[in-house]
């Protein structure tokens, strides 16, 4: 993938819903210690099916403030929470825990938050009796037993949800599964639900013997039940492919217009389209890496690339993201997310703007509208850290701004999620429909382990603090390929911010981004140096080492070193 950078100096990163349901609601007045403390929950379970249901909880704090909160209880039957947002859940058999993440912990008296979570479930689903804040018992009134069908009902036929993830679960992959299983200690996220790479044409109907679209859409089936399920493609194959990086080069020329048109959409759309799976809510991430490039890597940049100059002339990835979009956008429940690229790559004001600009241009070709465009995805299959704590883009050391500092290089943005929300803000500014979401793909940005930092760097001056409190341990934040030290980020959750519709794992961990030396192959993909640990770069990285872990495959084949490495240094950890 290729994950490019434009310096300014040079000139130049489940199931969330609002519908009512049976509530338990408790309330506490006892102390602890000198404190008063008291609480109240209303435990909600907001929609239910057979073997599942999602919960919402609202927690509200009645006793003295408190910076830190955790919130216990039990169930009676076989209840497993499987997904959580806004909350770090965790749960050892009946018993489950809830503390608070980063940006919810304080709550004043009388301050509330809630957070949410999906699970399984056979035979009844009593709501749980009684809770605890902080090992003080929310004692109240007895919960009542929730209703057997779902209360939620479905929007109306004809229309979507204006955020596909909220309500759901999302399909777990059995392919990635039995690979992420099959490793020693996998079987801690093997049920975690990934995005199916549909990167050539071979691949519809299953290339080398895989399961292909519909294979994957009879198992989306199975796996739905009478709840809502959410499946994941990503359509990756524009002629002359990602035209600054040759690992992930695709088998389209670029020219090729027609066959992308007629021999890969069309037979795509052909598949989603079918009744048969009207029921599902399909997420296409369309065309990642291209159209970046367009900005980033065309003459007049000191990135650029022959490859994008002949792209941009030719007008192929505007015209085939257009005719994408316009063929699955008819689709009645299929949600069309285009790729934005990552804080990394387009955060320089001489990025943002135009990059926007030519996301409208692309969503208004061949026949398409705005009306087609669900969302944007934004650091797929990149490493870019989901939030710096330690340190933000206002910060100054000794008179100099973190904007100077080495690793920033006057980028507005330090981490994803406040580039995702701006990305989201300025294209809502320029005429996209004020609903959008933004995904961020967190598969691979932990960046836990033992060299996570814990709080802020010195600030002997700016590029100590920076580099001694950021989490993204990269050499540079150009560096894309097979990233030494990466781990697991969050886990796939709906709604956990405004604006972001869900974290995702768009790219499976555990599936490399490019080999690190040359492997011949018959799927288009070229040797790119950026896999190469001994790379010393070029000026996409400002000429640094790639920070790639060697011994790699092709991209998109099983790397067991680096998933062993992501559960590593997961984080949160596993």
């Amino acid at each position: 993938m290729s994950r490019t950078k434009s310096r300014t100096a040079l000139f130049a990163a489940l199931g969330l819903v609002a519908a009512t349901g049976a509530t338990a609601t408790a309330l506490s007045t006892a102390t602890a210690g000198a404190a008063a403390a008291g609480c109240k929950v209303d435990y909600q379970i907001a929609s239910q099916w057979n073997t599942g249901f999602t919960a919402n909880v609202v927690v509200t704090n009645l006793g003295d403030p408190v910076n830190a909160w955790t919130l216990g209880w039990s169930y009676g039957g076989d209840q497993k929470v499987t997904q959580g947002w806004n909350a770090d859940i965790s749960q050892t058999g009946a018993a489950v825990t809830a503390k608070n993440l980063s940006y919810n912990g304080t709550l004043a008296t009388d301050g509330s938050t809630s957070f949410g979570f999906n699970a399984t479930y056979s035979g009844t689903n009593a709501v749980p009796a009684t809770f605890t804040l902080n090992g003080v018992a929310c004692t109240g009134s007895v919960p009542t037993t929730p209703p057997t069908t779902p209360p939620t009902t479905p929007p109306p036929a004809g229309t979507k949800a204006d955020n596909p993830y909220a309500g759901a679960r999302v399909y777990v992959n059995p392919e990635w599964s039995a690979n992420a299983a099959a490793e020693p200690g996998g079987t801690r996220v093997s049920n975690q639900p990934t995005g199916i790479w549909v990167d050539r044409i071979a691949a519809i109907d299953g290339a080398n013997g895989g399961m292909g679209v519909r294979a994957h859409l009879d198992e989306a089936l199975r796996q739905k039940g009478d709840g809502e399920l959410v499946v994941q493609f990503v359509i990756y194959n524009l002629p002359g492919r990602d035209c600054a990086a040759l690992s992930s080069n695709g088998e389209l020329g670029p020219t090729e217009i027609g066959t992308y048109e007629t021999q890969y959409i069309d037979p795509i759309a052909a598949i989603l389209s079918d009744p048969k799976y009207a029921s599902l809510r399909i997420v296409t991430t369309v065309e990642l890496d291209s159209l970046p490039n367009l900005v980033t890597n065309v003459s007049g940049r000191p990135t650029a690339t022959p490859n994008c100059d002949v792209m941009k002339s030719n007008g192929n990835y505007i015209k085939g993201v257009g005719y994408a979009l316009k063929k699955l956008g008819a689709i009645p429940n299929v949600y069309n997310y285009l790729d934005a690229g990552h804080h990394g790559w387009l955060g320089w004001d001489d990025n943002f703007g135009p990059s926007a600009e030519l996301f409208k241009t692309a969503a208004t070709a061949e026949g398409s509208t705005l009306a087609n465009v669900t969302g944007f995805i934004v650091n797929t299959a990149n490493y870019s850290a989901l939030k710096e704590d330690h340190f933000t883009i206002n910060d100054t050391v000794n008179g100099t701004t973190v904007r100077q500092s080495t690793w920033v290089d006057w980028n507005r943005y330090t981490d994803e999620l406040s580039y995702a929300q701006a990305m989201r803000d300025k294209l809502v500014s320029i005429g996209f429909d004020p609903k959008i979401g933004m995904l961020i793909d967190t598969s691979r940005n932990g960046w836990g382990g033992t060299a996570r930092p814990t709080g802020p760097g010195a600030t002997t001056d700016v590029n100590t603090y920076v580099d001694g409190g950021r989490y993204d341990r990269r050499i540079n934040p150009g560096n894309w390929c097979n990233q030494a030290g990466a781990g697991l980020g969050e886990r796939p959750k709906a709604a956990p911010e405004p604006g972001i519709d869900a974290y995702v794992w768009m790219k499976p961990p555990g599936e490399s981004d490019g080999a690190s030396s040359e492997i011949p192959n018959d799927e288009g993909k070229g040797f790119d140096r950026m896999c190469d640990p001994t790379y010393t770069g070029n000026p996409r990285n400002n000429n640094n080492l790639s920070g790639a872990l060697p011994n790699s495959p092709l991209s998109g084949k099983w790397f067991s070193a680096q998933f062993q490495e992501l559960m590593k240094n997961a984080y949160p950890a596993l």
